[in-house]
């Protein structure tokens, strides 16, 4: 059964409005989220139904996992409509926008491994380039033009200054970044050539965190790329140590510096973006960071006091390419979206080990 336009919300969905830090609208859209069930568009997800938006998910399951959809109909209280296709897929679209009266697409459906982006450079292009630009055509086709783009702060590479803000020069260092960037350039040249459209790259710093439920939050196949689900792994037994590269910066004690933003954080932001786009035309990237940097040993510490116990560490040598220290200049964020970071580093990690917890070790217990 396809959407209408502004469907009537129901009654349920009206009481599962979530209390967060931004303003309330009347308009609510049909929504297209790629990448459906990942880690961040899952909490999207989740803030967008819950303020009344009607969703379609979209997700070819390369990188997540179709439990995570039971799990946000049991958040959210009623079922998704979710379809299994890739954006790269011309026909899967074509009758996807033909079904579905979509409003506007939030797109984060890519590849995100920096040191695999190096590895394999095409397939990264393929996908994140190749996949936004059958997107954005299908889009075009189908009269929709309302836009929002899973960005990174890798688009800005080797910091001139800090903290980045978006007038800050972009070079990315790595083919990832460089996905991200030339997809946001496609977006500048595609609104400037026609200004009904309307655009927002949303320029993520280190997401971390889970919902308060437990039920979802970040679970990487194979061993985690990412801090924090390292640190689960570690205090739950399925890892020995965490490996902390690099005890020699420059920085506060020694170890790299990062703006660590709890995933819900970054979800309403997203929900503030698509406010935005619907009253608003034209590009314009924005920085979705809390605007402090914490040392991976104060990640670590914080990990600790959550789960009551020390951490077994091992130092080892720098990584090639890591950078000491970086972190965001939000205020662009406050000030157009009217957003700003509300949780602190230890919610994040309690909501990472709550997840851990609550869905990683008992979904490993039973297998």
């Amino acid at each position: 059964m396809g959407l209408t336009k502004r469907s009537n919300i129901n009654s349920l969905a009206l009481k599962l409005r979530l209390a967060i830090n931004v303003p309330r609208y009347n308009v609510f859209m049909n929504v297209l989220i790629t990448g459906g069930l990942g880690f961040i568009a899952s909490h999207t997800a989740c803030v967008l139904a819950e303020a009344g938006h009607q969703l379609v998910l979209l997700d070819n399951l390369v990188n997540s996992k179709r439990s995570v959809l039971q799990r946000l109909e049991t958040i959210i209280g009623k079922p998704l409509i979710f379809i299994e296709g890739d954006v790269r897929d011309e026909a899967c679209l074509n009758a996807l926008f033909k079904t579905h009266a979509i409003d506007a697409v939030i797109h984060f459906a890519g590849l995100k491994s920096v040191s695999e982006s190096s590895q394999d450079p095409l397939r990264y292009y393929c996908n994140n380039v190749g996949g936004s630009i059958a997107l954005l055509q299908s889009m075009k086709a189908h009269g929709i033009k309302k836009f929002i783009f899973s960005s990174s702060a890798t688009v800005y590479g080797t910091p001139q200054y800090l903290p980045y803000d978006e007038s800050h020069p972009t070079k990315p260092i790595n083919p990832y970044g460089q996905t991200k960037l030339q997809v946001e350039e496609i977006m500048r040249d595609l609104a400037h050539s026609d200004p009904s459209w309307s655009m927002i790259a949303l320029r993520y710093f280190n997401p971390v965190g889970a919902h308060d439920s437990g039920l979802i939050g970040e679970d990487p196949s194979g061993i985690p790329n990412n801090l924090t689900p390292y640190l689960a792994q570690v205090a739950s037994g399925q890892l020995p140590f965490i490996r902390v590269f690099g005890d020699d910066y420059e920085t506060k004690d020694g170890t790299g510096e990062r703006d660590y933003i709890h995933v819900m954080d970054l979800a309403e932001g997203h929900l503030t973006a698509l406010h935005y786009v619907e009253s608003h035309t034209g590009y314009c990237p924005v920085n979705l960071g809390t605007g402090v940097a914490y040392s991976v040993y104060e990640v670590i510490a914080s990990f600790e006091k959550a789960i009551g116990r020390a951490i077994e560490r091992k130092i080892e040598a720098r990584r090639a390419g890591d950078l000491p220290v970086y972190y965001a200049d939000p205020k662009n964020a406050n000030a157009i979206l009217g957003w700003s970071a509300t949780r602190n580093l230890d919610q994040m990690c309690a909501s990472a080990w709550n997840f851990q917890k609550t869905s990683v070790s008992a979904s490993s217990t039973k297998k």
